[in-house]
């Protein structure tokens, strides 16, 4: 990892992803469109969103026929009983919810509604999230270097939530190419002392500044290329369950009593 850190994000646009699109092709060609050019050790930030178009994980509500489990959940939350029976089919565990949220875990990833989401969907669809995004980011990743000979590393990124904090920041769902955790156990602080439980969150932390720059409306920029990031670069290739932990050992679930 470098001392000295000069971290720059471009965010790049892209037209409309739709299904069937070979999503390597479409951010090459975006990259090149906007002059801009991959080099080694760059890392090049993905909203899962259109990885789901692409997957063709867009669903059709007026397709969806809900259970009386998910209209029973849509009268508890004010949801459409379509997008209740989504949550109930995508969802490992229901917690509970607030109005138009509902409490899940995914891929073992604490998130609302199982990573459903309306944004940027056409109307009355939603996208889903990618079947599997440690895959994807292992494609991705091995595409461009075929295509580019450049050894570049791929996050892919959602919206998630903070407890109590208002709105959403950035998810890391699946990581290609870097370390998306630092154990900073038993390294110093600046007094010496030895640090006890400290990890980063590497992964998180890169795709909420890319989050920034992809926005959550009509930006139209699902790309960002991040260049000289403080990461680890590897071979590696990372998904959920390399990012989370046990809930007896999480703060909020052991402390809620959410296991």
């Amino acid at each position: 990892m470098e001392d000295e850190v000069g971290m720059r994000l471009y965010a790049v646009k892209t037209g409309v992803v739709k299904a069937g699109d070979n999503l390597v092709e479409v951010i090459l060609e975006s990259l090149t469109e906007q002059n801009l050019e991959l080099e080694d050790n760059d890392i090049l930030a993905i909203t899962s969103k259109i990885i789901g178009y692409a997957e063709n994980r867009l669903m059709k509500l007026e397709e969806v026929k809900p259970s009386d489990k998910a209209k029973e959940l849509a009268q508890q939350f004010s949801l459409k009983p379509e997008f209740a029976e989504l949550i109930l089919r995508e969802a490992e565990k229901i917690y509970g919810g607030v109005e138009k949220a509902v409490l899940t875990l995914k891929n073992g990833i604490l998130t609302a509604n199982a990573g459903i989401d309306n944004k940027n969907a056409p109307v009355d669809s939603v996208v889903l999230w990618p079947n599997n995004a440690q895959k994807w980011a292992k494609h991705i990743r091995e595409e461009i270097m075929r295509k580019t000979g450049r050894q570049v590393a791929v996050l892919i990124v959602d919206s998630g939530l903070v407890p109590i904090r208002i709105g959403t920041t950035g998810l890391a769902l699946a990581v290609a190419g870097f370390k998306p955790v630092k154990d900073c156990r038993g390294e110093k602080d600046i007094f010496r002392k030895p640090l006890i439980i400290t990890q980063h969150a590497i992964a998180d932390d890169l795709a909420s500044a890319a989050h920034l720059l992809m926005g959550e409306g009509a930006q139209k920029t699902p790309v960002v290329l991040i260049k000289d990031a403080p990461v680890d670069f590897d071979g590696g290739v990372y998904g959920s369950a390399d990012m989370t932990m046990p809930s007896k050992e999480c703060i909020f679930m052991n402390t809620f009593g959410c296991q």
